[in-house]
Parts: structure tokens; C-alpha cells; sequence
């Protein structure tokens, strides 16, 4: 359970936010928004006056939201006459999160709150949350650790001639059984993803996903992930899974060969180490995000291979890295056009990755948090490639 003086300075912050920007109050729909600041992931509407105590408003379930979160004022959602009458007529102008509310909820919330401007604040509460406390920093590296664990024991269970589902699946079973919470919440529109996939040669960037690899997947209503390719040996085998445990994601992929790879494939394995390097190096406060893009490219570039970063040639996604942590896709980006300064508390996933028409693909993951001294890492498993 989230502690009383952790969510407060949530709140605060948010409050000072508001106030800075001239809006009088938030109303928060988004269940993940709504658990960042309250504990609880109940069907809720939440209520944060830019000076004063917020209200949760709860559809389902009142009981479990007052005995998770400590927030003092958390009623049973009303009548659509009583909303207005509760949440003041003295606030004029309302921030909803417009990135993700949909526009039915916006039109019910101008109907039952009369006279209100609805004003977009889905950057103060993204920015709000791309800085992570102590609390969350541990949290994200309680769930490296134990995806790593599952990552460790790869070596056990690969094997020549199962399918690419088959190894997803041993570590699904794996990661569920210490507690993995099964889905990744994604924000952006048109974006969705299972816990991870495990891809061979054969299908590596097959699909919508908007990442450097995507996989093949089942079927062309599910064109991503793990498909039902069997792994063949002398070829890369990536696996790329997200932890996550108490709601807090991490992200990694390793790679793994039953027998031997490919030199071109271990060259672009090298550089795409000192790719990561060198971003790490750079993530400092105030370092700007389009500019270690910039640098990781370049450096594909001076390799020989930037036709191959991130992604098929002519199907590169423009990003090396992503924020992390309540969702999969959280600021910062490490993208080109993307000109936020990182902050200290930023915890970002780093993923240098190539793809070799007729050879497959070959990369790594980790998750680092932002310090003054560059990009911590919270995970310890080893970046090597690990041969079967």
C-alpha cells in the first residue's frame, strides 16, 4: 500500500502544477492516473483542486478504494445533478487529461459541469510522473530483479526445434508464478502489447508495434509477439519482456544461440553495447533527449549499419529509449524531435537493437535510472550473448 506522505507530495506537486498554469482543478480519469495519485485502481473519477483536499469518486469498488488508499474524502459516485454541487462552482477551469480521455467523457463532464473551460494538462501529469521517487526507483528495481531471475534460467528450457510460443511461454508461466501482474499498460493511442515477446530469425520485425522489433505474432488480428515459427539453431534468438510487480515496469531483452551466430550479427551485437554505453554515460540532468538520439544514431551510422537501427531499413522506429514505470511508454523518450531535458529521478529503458535482412535481429535492454553521474542501471543480469 502506498504510503500517506507519498501520495501528499504526489498531490502537492500536482497542485503547484495547476496553480503555475492558472487551472483551477483536475479531473482524472484515467485508472492509472487515478492509482499515481490515490493508491487504489477502483472505477473512480478523482477531483484535485489546485488549493484544497481532493474527492474520489467511486463507481466500483467503494469498499476496496477506501480501504487501499489514504485519501480522506472518497464517496460513492453520484447522480449526474449532484456532481456539479460537489465539486464547487468556484472552479472555472477544468484540466482533463485529453491524450487519453475519450471524447464521450469529456462531452458527459461539460454537460454535468456547466460553465467550465476544459483545459488539456496531459503533460503536467506525464512530466509529473517521468520523475520517479526513492519509492518508485525501488519498486522498479525490485521488478529487474525479478525478471532477471526469470532471464537467468533461459538457458534451462531453450531448446532447437520449439516453437518461438513455446519459449514465450515458459517465461510467462515462469514470471507469473513470483508474481508477475500479467498486462503492460500503454498510453499511446493504437498501441498495445502483451508481457513480451520471443522471436527468431525468422520474424522479427513483422508488425504495427511501434519498436524496433515486433515479431510475427499468431494471427493478423494479433501481429505481434511470438508466433508459432520454431527455433532453428545458428540463429538469434531475442527475448524482450517487461517485469511487472506492485504495477511498476521494468524492461530488458537478452539474446540466446543454440550454437553459433553470424559475424556481422556479433559486430552489430558490439556496437549496440557501446551504443548503450554511451547513452548511460549521457543520462544526466538537464542532458537534452533528441541529443543522445542523435549520438546513438550516429554511432550506428559510423558502424556501417545505421540503415539497420532500430528496426527493418525503411521501418526504423527514431527512438533508443523510454520512459518507464507505471506504464510502458512514459516519458522521457530518447527520440528524435524530442527535446526534454532529463531530470534526475527519470528511469528509462535503453535499447539499442539491429535488424539484418536474412539474418535476423540482434540488440539489448536494460533499464536505467537518471543521476548525476549518468544512467544507473537497475538490473545485474549480464549483457552477454548466451550461447546454448
Amino acid at each position: 500500500m502506498l504510503s500517506a506522505n507519498e501520495l501528499q507530495l504526489r498531490i502537492f506537486r500536482l497542485q503547484e502544477m495547476l496553480s503555475e498554469k492558472g487551472v483551477h482543478a483536475a479531473l482524472l480519469l484515467m485508472p492509472v492516473d487515478i492509482y499515481y495519485f490515490t493508491g487504489t485502481r477502483q472505477n473512480a473519477a478523482l477531483w484535485i483542486p489546485a488549493d484544497g483536499q481532493p474527492i474520489l469518486l467511486v463507481r466500483k469498488s467503494l469498499s476496496r478504494a477506501r480501504e487501499e488508499s489514504p485519501i480522506a474524502d472518497i464517496r460513492p459516485f453520484p447522480s449526474s445533478k449532484e456532481i456539479s454541487a460537489i465539486l464547487g462552482q468556484e472552479h472555472a477551469t477544468v484540466g482533463m487529461t485529453f491524450d487519453a480521455v475519450p471524447v464521450q467523457q469529456h462531452a458527459y463532464y461539460s454537460k454535468v459541469l456547466p460553465g467550465r473551460s476544459f483545459v488539456d494538462i496531459s503533460m503536467i501529469v506525464r512530466e509529473l510522473r517521468s520523475v520517479k521517487s526513492p519509492y518508485e526507483v525501488g519498486q522498479i528495481r525490485n521488478s529487474a530483479a525479478k525478471l532477471s531471475s526469470v532471464f537467468a534460467e533461459v538457458p534451462q528450457f531453450l531448446k532447437a526445434g520449439m516453437r518461438e510460443l513455446d519459449l514465450a511461454s515458459e517465461m510467462e508461466f515462469r514470471l507469473r508464478r513470483i508474481g508477475h501482474e500479467g498486462y503492460v499498460r500503454m498510453r499511446a493511442f493504437n498501441q498495445e502489447l502483451f508481457g513480451g515477446m520471443a522471436v527468431s530469425s525468422g520474424a522479427t520485425s513483422y508488425g504495427f508495434f511501434d519498436g524496433a522489433v515486433t515479431g510475427k505474432g499468431l494471427s493478423s488480428a494479433s501481429p505481434q509477439g511470438a508466433s508459432l515459427d520454431e527455433i532453428r539453431m545458428n540463429e538469434p534468438i531475442l527475448v524482450d519482456f517487461a517485469g511487472v510487480f506492485n504495477g511498476y515496469i521494468s524492461d530488458m531483452t537478452r539474446m540466446f544461440v543454440i550454437g553459433s551466430l553470424d559475424p556481422e550479427l556479433e559486430r552489430a551485437f558490439d556496437v549496440a553495447l557501446e551504443i548503450q554505453e554511451a547513452v548511460r554515460v549521457a543520462m544526466v540532468p538537464g542532458a537534452i533527449c533528441e541529443d543522445i538520439y542523435q549520438q546513438a544514431a550516429s554511432m550506428a551510422g559510423e558502424a556501417g549499419i545505421g540503415g539497420n537501427f532500430m528496426g527493418m531499413p525503411g521501418e526504423q522506429s527514431r527512438f533508443v529509449g523510454h520512459g518507464v514505470g507505471l506504464e510502458l511508454d512514459e516519458l522521457p523518450v530518447l527520440a528524435q524531435g524530442f527535446s526534454m531535458p532529463l531530470m534526475a529521478g527519470h528511469v528509462v529503458a535503453v535499447e539499442p537493437k539491429f535488424v539484418l535482412p536474412g539474418k535476423g535481429v540482434i540488440g539489448i535492454e536494460n533499464t536505467f535510472v537518471v543521476t548525476e553521474h549518468g544512467g544507473e542501471r537497475l538490473s545485474d543480469l549480464p549483457d552477454a550473448i548466451v550461447s546454448i
